[in-house]
């Protein structure tokens, strides 16, 4: 949830009541329900030669590549997606491309223990360094990591000292090193070696560590990150107009932002009830790469990735543009990695003014919407584009009663 460019009216009621939507209803809607209502018929999976199967690990570290091989993080695309249109060609117009959600994900879980405190300041521009709420959690925390006071998501992963347990805050702030940490609200915990689907973004109740491109990658000379991606979008332009809550989203999505109604789609003239919170978004298969006209090799990368893996609408923009999720944490930030390796920065706010800028463009351009994405046909079932995720390598860790790894 990103209300910072919300009229100020409407950040104040979005921080403070919000959460009383967080709970939200599981249930979304079925595929069968999301049949886009726009003057283009859905286009179903169109014959496509067999996909390039990148070679993959032998093994996998959970903190860099975590959660089931089957999650929905993890699966690839399969060829019986049913692609219908986002209708997102309209994006070469928008104003920052790509924006940037910095992710807190801290996994370190022999760091000192560090108490978040309710703060109800949320996205109202208040301080968020007031630590002077009741103790929401107490997670490990490195003593010299700080997170200033912004109006950003704010988006946290804590992993705890059982070295298994993720738990989740937003927004967060740690003012000063050493010292306490704020959040309006923690999420449910979920087990690194299970699902991963709920966390911390408001705007969907899920991930803040599943789908976040990860320091180690999007470096020179790789194929591209091996999972999905998530993204925020402008949800006035381009989600569907609900008028009930329950259809604001879709699963995996177990919730919407609270000024759903009357907000998303608001500037849309064309209703789409496939674009929702929750959905899956990927190049269908039957685009060539190599035609997009790519200019850089990131661009490359990230075109590969939402070819084979796709990437999920995870939470609001607030204003025009689209946003990827990024680590940004103790072990390092997205952004300055990405800086040293292509002299251009991630995020850039005048669309087109960058060859990166121009290749996002394209990018989501090409994406429209894996329709039958459900629960038991992840990425749309059928022969996968890319092999499972590999097993986790062994490492010491606690076993949890009634919790397997894979």
């Amino acid at each position: 949830m990103n209300v910072a460019r919300f009229p100020p009216a409407r950040r104040r009621l979005a921080a403070t009541i919000f959460f009383v939507f967080l709970a939200g209803s599981s249930g979304g809607d079925s595929p069968a329900g999301n049949k886009a209502t726009m003057a283009a018929e859905t286009v179903y999976a169109k014959p496509t030669a067999a996909p390039s199967v990148t070679a993959t690990p032998a093994t996998r570290d959970p903190l860099k590549w975590p959660f089931a091989s089957d999650s929905i993080w993890n699966m690839p695309i399969g060829s019986g997606a049913v692609y219908v249109p986002a209708n997102l060609a309209d994006s070469k117009n928008s104003q920052g491309m790509p924006q940037v959600d910095d992710e807190h994900i801290v996994l370190k879980p022999t760091a000192p223990l560090t108490a978040i405190h309710a703060s109800s300041v949320g996205w109202s521009r208040g301080d968020r360094c007031n630590a002077k709420g009741r103790v929401l959690a107490n997670v490990p925390m490195p003593t010299n990591y700080v997170v200033p006071n912004n109006i950003d998501n704010g988006s946290s992963a804590f992993l705890a000292v059982d070295g298994r347990t993720i738990i989740q805050s937003q927004p967060l702030a740690r003012c000063s090193a050493g010292g306490p940490a704020t959040s309006l609200l923690t999420f449910p915990s979920v087990d690194i070696y299970g699902d991963g689907i709920q966390g911390s973004h408001g705007g969907s109740g899920m991930s803040s560590i599943g789908g976040s491109i990860r320091v180690g990658e999007l470096r020179p000379g790789q194929q591209g990150p091996r999972h999905a991606l998530k993204v925020n979008v402008d949800s006035r332009k381009v989600l569907y107009p609900c008028k009930i809550f329950d259809d604001c989203f879709r699963w995996p999505a177990v919730t919407a932002d609270i000024t759903a109604i009357g907000y998303y789609g608001s500037l849309t003239a064309s209703p789409n009830s496939a674009m929702k919170m929750g959905s899956l978004l990927a190049i269908p298969a039957w685009v060539k790469l190599a035609g997009l006209g790519m200019e850089t090799e990131p661009g490359k990368q990230l075109a590969w990735t939402l070819q084979n893996y796709g990437a999920y609408i995870v939470d609001t923009t607030g204003g025009s543009g689209l946003a990827l999720n990024a680590e940004n944490g103790p072990d390092g930030s997205l952004r300055t990695q990405f800086q040293a390796d292509y002299g251009y920065p991630l995020e850039i706010w005048k669309a087109g003014s960058t060859a990166w800028s121009r290749d996002v463009q394209r990018v989501i351009q090409a994406l429209q919407v894996v329709d039958n994405n459900s629960q038991d046909r992840i990425g749309g079932g059928g022969a996968l584009r890319q092999p499972l995720a590999p097993p986790f390598r062994p490492v010491n860790r606690p076993q949890l009663p009634g919790i397997n790894a894979e």
